[in-house]
């Protein structure tokens, strides 16, 4: 099997399957999730099955909270329960130990009832569990292959139209940037008769103006409105993005911060806009990364 590029965090796959006399139904289902977290439901009575399977699970997923059920049934008349001979012997005999060392102290105690002495631990089995469970747990691993195999298909089909609507997103974004450096560079243009009739504004408005105060108030405006380095981070972050994105294995931890540092920019462009056309923009280009935000939270 090829190795996706983009592996969803989403999936599920059902399987059904028989080995001598038991038969037995699969599903699995798989979620977002910060970490790998496995919840499995097994029988209890095949040994080793269950850290058997969470070791197949580790080793094919990285990130996803992993819900695994194995519904398990005899396919004979003789799977009622029974009575295990040998642990009701010696579930009686430790009740009359206690009821000879209680009747020894002068302490009256009660005798269980037969239903009491069938629920204690080992007295009531399933009919039929065979003593050597390894050949039905070696048939259900190979069965739980097929079925992970199926969820990482799943995973990574989901992977790939991940990948492709997050290109666009970056694609936009990308689009989005060049749109802003067109505003800007608008903004600068205007800027000298923009100054020059807000300075007109304040003279016509004060007695005097100490000339190195206003000075220091044009330079403070100029370095306020500056998005050089905004833009710069923006180009850099798109580069990164991609690489991330075509990069091989688990990336939506990465993705995730590289996204929160593209609001961040979003958001100091924005502030620091100081046109309608540029503010326009900085919102689309947030828009459009809380979507990208929203489709991170599910890549592996």
């Amino acid at each position: 099997m090829s190795v996706a590029v983009t592996v969803s965090m989403t999936g599920f796959a059902a399987r059904q399957g028989a080995f001598d006399r038991y038969s037995w139904s699969w599903d699995v289902r798989s979620v977002n999730g910060r970490g790998l977290d496995l919840r499995l439901r097994m029988p209890d009575w095949i040994e080793g099955l269950e850290q058997s399977l969470r070791a197949k699970l580790q080793a094919s997923l990285h990130r996803g909270s992993v819900q695994v059920s194995l519904r398990l049934s005899a396919n004979d008349d003789s799977s009622g329960p029974v009575v295990n001979d040998e642990a009701l012997e010696t579930a009686l005999s430790m009740i009359a130990q206690v009821k000879a060392r209680a009747d020894a102290r002068g302490v009256e105690v009660s005798a269980p009832s037969a239903a009491e002495v069938l629920a204690m631990r080992g007295v009531l089995d399933g009919a039929g569990r065979d003593d050597d469970t390894g050949p039905l747990k070696n048939a259900l691993e190979a069965d739980f292959d097929a079925l992970l195999e199926d969820l990482v298909a799943m995973r990574a089909s989901e992977g790939s139209a991940l990948h492709a609507t997050l290109e666009a997103q970056i694609a936009e974004v990308e689009t989005l940037h060049a749109a802003a450096c067109s505003a800007v560079a608008d903004r600068n243009a205007a800027a000298p008769d923009t100054l020059r009739d807000q300075l007109a504004r304040v003279l016509a408005a004060s007695d005097g103006v100490d000339p190195d105060r206003l000075t220091q108030e044009i330079a403070l405006l100029a370095v306020k409105s500056d998005v050089t380095e905004e833009l710069d981070r923006l180009t850099a972050h798109i580069a990164a993005a991609r690489a991330l994105l075509t990069g091989p294995g688990p990336k939506g931890r990465k993705l995730d911060f590289l996204i929160q540092e593209f609001n961040r920019e979003a958001n100091t462009l924005c502030s620091k806009s100081g046109t309608k056309a540029l503010t326009a923009v900085g919102l689309d280009l947030k828009a459009v990364i809380d979507q990208m935000r929203e489709q991170v939270q599910n890549v592996e």
